[in-house]
């Protein structure tokens, strides 16, 4: 029996992105290797789960070492379907990405990369999601290779708080050494859609989003602050929701018995 721990690897991006080629070359050195990963892009999904149509599972030769399936649903899709029939148990250790673009700030409340992470910590995984914030479908992910062998090496000696999980970012390459990794909060932040409307062939209007991240936050403590300074930005995510600063302030209320 092969006593190294079992490492799960998927993304968003889908199976044939260089991002997840790079992530599980990387985890080969730390134990076995197992990818469960969509059969095409499912960016921006979210948390979203396949439940009104049937799921697909394809068992893949992606790299030697290394025992692969493709899977038609979303990212949280994978990771269930990995743990419920492929592992029937669950792994050590839950890696997700390299995702091509960036995931700071509110990008994690959309990111199909860092959904499949918390759906990790859901079930109790140590799990972490890395992403370059680079989308060229040629990006170079060496600048990351350092950061992933770094917090994944910690990651399995010191584990994750309960009810976290770590969102990983690294700057696109500038020319210059990455200053190295700081552990942040997420900044505050929001995205100012817009809509470009376009007419189809039927003479029917469609709408294309599009948008600007706008930084509402001016601390040198965020992820935002990191990734523009040099850093990789290292943020621990809860999936707790509850607002608790809010409780205090809402059981004042007047509330009808």
């Amino acid at each position: 029996m092969d006593q190294r721990p079992l490492i799960l690897v998927t993304n968003d991006d889908g199976i044939t992105a260089n991002g997840i080629r790079t992530l599980a070359e990387e985890m080969k050195a730390f134990g076995l290797v197992l990818v469960v990963a969509p059969d095409k892009p499912q960016s921006a999904m979210g948390h979203a789960i396949t439940i009104h149509h049937y799921l697909r599972l394809q068992k893949l030769d992606l790299m030697e070492g290394v025992e692969a399936y493709a899977c038609s649903g979303t990212p949280v899709d994978c990771v269930k379907l990995a743990i419920y029939e492929v592992i029937k148990g669950k792994p050590a250790l839950l890696v997700s990405g390299i995702n091509h673009g960036s995931n700071i700030s509110i990008n994690v409340l959309y990111s199909g990369t860092m959904s499949a992470a918390v759906e990790g910590a859901l079930e109790g995984i140590p799990s972490i999601g890395f992403s370059l914030m680079d989308h060229d479908i040629d990006a170079d992910f060496s600048l990351v290779r350092p950061i992933v062998r770094s917090v994944t090496a910690n990651v399995l000696k010191n584990g994750i708080p309960k009810g976290a999980c770590l969102n990983v970012n690294v700057p696109k390459a500038s020319g210059e050494a990455l200053k190295g990794v700081r552990i942040c909060r997420q900044a505050w932040g929001n995205w100012e859609d817009d809509f470009e409307t376009r007419r189809d062939p039927m003479g029917k209007d469609y709408y294309w989003m599009r948008g600007r991240f706008k930084d509402l936050d001016h601390g040198e403590d965020t992820d935002v602050w990191a990734v523009h300074n040099g850093y990789a930005s290292v943020v621990p995510v809860q999936f707790d929701m509850t607002a608790h600063h809010a409780i205090a302030e809402l059981n004042t209320w007047d509330h009808a018995h």
